[in-house]
């Protein structure tokens, strides 16, 4: 019974002793997985599909909080951003990356007007495939 005791009050001062340890403000940096998205796109006439997974960075507790809070319309306007698309706009690297960049600005855009500030440092496809 002693040594339950003792294991029991050292756990408790190990779990004080951790907390401390926790990242701060300065040097936080998290990543949020949104679900897949899968819609179509390009011109009248020809259906294409994109099936993506988007990973967005950033720096504090509170942005994490901001983007969750928002994700519905983030989800949504992400979705018309990517059905608006040609396929020129798909089919290449360095498309790919401008339309992370608009994106990006997209998320930025909705956490400014929801919130007054931006929180997104960043936003990477993490898988991307069109058919």
């Amino acid at each position: 019974m002693k040594h339950f005791l003792l294991a029991l009050v050292l756990g408790l001062f190990m779990q004080t002793a951790w907390a401390a340890d926790e990242e701060t403000p300065e040097n936080y940096v998290n990543y949020i997985e949104l679900k897949p998205f899968l819609t179509n796109f390009g011109e009248p006439g020809k259906v294409s599909f994109v099936k993506c997974e988007i990973t967005i960075q950033v720096s504090t507790p509170a942005a994490h909080h901001a983007v969750n809070f928002h994700m519905p319309q983030i989800r949504n306007d992400i979705v018309f951003l990517l059905s608006d698309q040609t396929e020129a706009d798909m089919n290449s690297i360095e498309a790919q990356s401008v339309l992370a960049q608009k994106a990006l600005k997209l998320v930025q855009n909705i956490l400014v007007e929801e919130e007054g500030e931006a929180f997104v440092s960043d936003l990477f496809f993490t898988s991307f495939i069109t058919q």
